[in-house]
């Protein structure tokens, strides 16, 4: 009955926009423009008017606050080893688009602690409640911490480019999180396309391999070209999505941001799909703890 009693509290929550939605940004390798496609992809959605948070969980080697042109005095890393408030490591930039820097120069992986993994879930229960996105950037590649947080977030967006190293990587992800969580919601994004053909044509090999190998579907939510405007706009570390508002490739981004947006609306009236990111998380790491 507990159970049941908290499925309906927090549908309740969710459909009158009181609890925020978590999203975990992804890829199998670096240097497919994740952290690009996270900074964009949020500004967009602050564009709509949605209170979005954007979190650098690659901690000591973080870069959207760089992205942002902004200069963050504390990191996540601060807040988990006790060293500030959560309000101290939460910064505005375009859009009213907050975000948490992961920090940078950190050297070596960071020793996780049981007080640390209580900070980050008492973190995540006050984002929830403030905001209605929780993106979440994750580091490329996978560690055992970051693969139980994608099982936990409701939503997982995987960016691939069409190189064939890039596609598999992307699909070995979504295999190892499909066998932990098949429920779990994966979209599709293919970046740094050369034409419009190559997009299609690697998203249509992910999904067909999901839907042949994991009885997976998958949502595709589009391709983003190659385009100098964004090698620009990480240049002057401001967004292409702000810097070039009339660019086709920031059309493109309104197009998929809306797409993904109108599929968490229709989500939103099925009570099977209750937030249970938290309770997610506390068992999972909960576990890993005994």
């Amino acid at each position: 009955m507990r159970d049941q009693a908290e499925s309906l509290r927090m549908y309740m929550m969710r459909s009158q926009g009181l609890i925020g939605k978590s999203i975990a940004v992804v890829s199998g390798k670096g240097g497919v423009g994740k952290s690009n496609f996270t900074t964009n992809f949020s500004n967009t959605l602050a564009s709509y008017g949605k209170k979005v948070v954007i979190v650098d969980m690659d901690i000591g080697m973080g870069n959207i606050h760089i992205l942002l042109g902004e200069s963050a005095r504390k990191s996540l890393k601060d807040y988990l080893q006790g060293e500030c408030s959560l309000q101290e490591v939460i910064f505005e930039g375009p859009n009213g688009l907050q975000y948490i820097s992961g920090g940078t120069g950190m050297v070596g992986l960071m020793e996780w602690s049981d007080k640390m993994f209580n900070r980050l879930i008492e973190a995540f229960e006050a984002l929830q409640k403030s905001f209605d996105y929780i993106v979440f950037d994750m580091g490329a590649g996978a560690t055992n911490w970051s693969l139980d947080l994608l099982v936990a977030v409701e939503d997982i967006i995987v960016i691939s480019t069409t190189e064939p190293t890039s596609i598999t990587d992307a699909y070995s992800m979504m295999k190892y999180i499909h066998f932990k969580d098949p429920e779990k919601k994966f979209y599709l994004l293919c970046n740094r396309t050369m034409d419009q053909e190559e997009g299609p044509d690697a998203l249509r090999r992910l999904s067909h391999a999901m839907s042949r190998f994991l009885s997976k579907e998958v949502t595709v939510l589009g391709s983003l070209p190659e385009d100098p405007l964004v090698r620009q706009a990480v240049r002057k570390q401001v967004p292409f999505s702000i810097l070039f508002p009339n660019a086709p490739i920031t059309k493109t981004l309104r197009d998929i941001t809306y797409r993904y947006m109108k599929d968490c609306i229709e989500e939103v009236h099925a009570p099977a799909q209750t937030n249970k990111f938290l309770s997610k998380l506390k068992s999972i790491f909960s576990k890993g703890r005994d």
